[in-house]
């Protein structure tokens, strides 16, 4: 392979990838980004203002769609696919980002492990393990019936190394990248060697779900949790959202064509270190 043909693996133009749960801090940066490299980004979000003020923002040449739907509901999902399909003619990529942690199905003094709800436990794992499931269901048979096609899931630290407290999440999120293994054996094997699935596993990023948790909100100064994690962390710090987009790119394009099955953390050394 020469030099003109790897630097053209960033090249998305003509591609369409699938977002879902986009307008999150994380998702949004990559739907940027992948419109940036001529990506055609179908935005799968659950408002559709929110969806629209992303879009708007979304630079060229890439085109942007927004496609009303929920992760979880299987009739949305399918017209969403008759959607992005009707507008861009094939789907190359889809990226799972539904997902999050809810205060109710999270351990703390106030609120034993034996006292969590057990809708909130129940509505956490479904959020982040079947909002995973049911898009590759949905989005993938479309993958299947053209023989190629690439699967990026978000997984966690969580799966890797289960937090204390947010029992829900940890144990979904490990789902996640049980899943994520399947799916790849069972698509090169069923389907086509030409469809891949992988996931990203982030560290620590300040997003709106966990930035009253991780830091004081008056003061900006982190809190005895966000500080227990940056301690773990051997780059010291949070990461910044641009910074999972260099592993997102290769997963996504040819320059992975022999990876399949894997989950890469991203996460400043977290997995790695051992506390000694």
């Amino acid at each position: 392979m020469n030099l003109s043909e790897l630097t053209k693996m960033y090249d998305f133009t003509g591609r369409t990838v699938v977002i879902t749960g986009a307008t999150g801090v994380l998702c949004s940066s990559m739907a940027q980004t992948l419109a940036a490299c001529g990506a055609n980004v179908a935005l799968v979000v659950r408002n559709q203002e929110k969806g629209e003020q992303l879009a708007a923002r979304l630079p060229g040449p890439g085109r942007a769609l927004v496609a009303v739907s929920d992760a979880l509901d299987r009739k949305a999902l399918d017209q969403a696919v008759q959607t992005i399909v009707g507008k861009f003619g094939q789907i190359d990529g889809l990226i799972n980002g539904a997902g999050g942690n809810h205060p109710k199905a999270t351990a703390r003094p106030d609120q034993s492990f034996f006292d969590l709800a057990s809708d909130a436990l129940r509505g956490v794992v479904d959020l982040n393990l079947m909002g995973t499931v049911f898009p590759c269901q949905a989005f993938g048979r479309v993958m299947a019936e053209r023989g190629e096609g690439v699967i990026l899931n978000i997984s966690s630290m969580a799966a890797l190394r289960p937090l204390t407290r947010i029992v829900g999440y940890s144990a979904a999120k490990a789902g996640v990248s049980n899943f994520t293994a399947w799916l790849a054996v069972h698509m090169a094997q069923e389907y086509s060697p030409r469809i891949r699935v992988n996931a990203i596993a982030p560290g620590f990023f300040l997003t709106e779900q966990n930035r009253a948790m991780l830091t004081d909100v008056q003061t900006g100064q982190l809190t005895a949790r966000g500080q227990s994690i940056v301690s773990h962390t051997p780059m010291k710090r949070f990461g910044e959202p641009d910074e999972l987009l260099g592993a997102v790119l290769w997963l996504l394009s040819a320059a992975s064509a022999f990876v399949t099955g894997i989950v890469v953390p991203v996460d400043g050394g977290f997995s790695a270190f051992s506390g000694v």
